[in-house]
This record gives C-alpha cells, structure tokens and sequence, in this order.
C-alpha cells in the first residue's frame, strides 16, 4: 500500500516463507533434544542443525531460481530477509533455553 507501482514480495512469498517455518522449526526441534539430553553434545547439535540449515535453504533457492523466473534481486532480498527473521527466532529461543540451563 505505501508503493503502489513497485512489487515488495515475489509471486510465491508464502511458499518461501512456508520452507523456512519448517526448516527452523525441525532445526530447533534436534537442537532442543541435543541439549537436553547432554549440554555438551549441544553444541554440536547447534552447528550441525546451522550448517543443515544452510545446505537445505541453498538448495531451496537454487530449485527456486531455476523454476521460477522473475526478479532475481528481489527474490534474493524477501528470501534473505525471512531468513535473518527466522534465525534471530531460533537463536533467541535457544539463548533462553540455555540461560534456563545455567541458574538450575
């Protein structure tokens, strides 16, 4: 609504959206469990879950860029954008999950 003539978000937004809500969440998911079964195997599992993460979205905008044809740029900055969002999630709810850790 604030700029009519420009296009903010691509053609399949919630697609993109929807594959990001699903891979953090199942990153989340592993990292949870690696931390709460033994605290030094979480770190581990943090960076596993991270580098999984990265390899999947990786593949995700390749088979992205390659069936979808459009603004390249701007399929670059709407993904880029929820991608920071959903990692400064995951990154927040692990920080209170460990913090929790460290006063029992």
């Amino acid at each position: 609504m604030i700029f009519p003539e420009k296009q903010l978000f691509v053609k399949n937004f919630w697609v993109v959206f929807g594959f990001m809500a699903g891979i953090t969440y199942i990153a989340y998911t592993l990292v949870d469990i690696g931390i709460k079964r033994d605290p030094e195997v979480g770190v581990i599992a943090i960076m596993g879950s991270i580098a999984v993460k990265m390899i999947f979205c990786m593949a995700f905008v390749l088979v992205y860029s390659i069936k979808a044809k459009g603004n390249g740029l701007l399929f670059a900055l709407n993904f880029f954008s929820v991608y920071l969002l959903f990692t400064a999630f995951e990154i927040y709810c692990l920080l209170r999950n460990l913090r929790h850790q460290n006063l029992k």
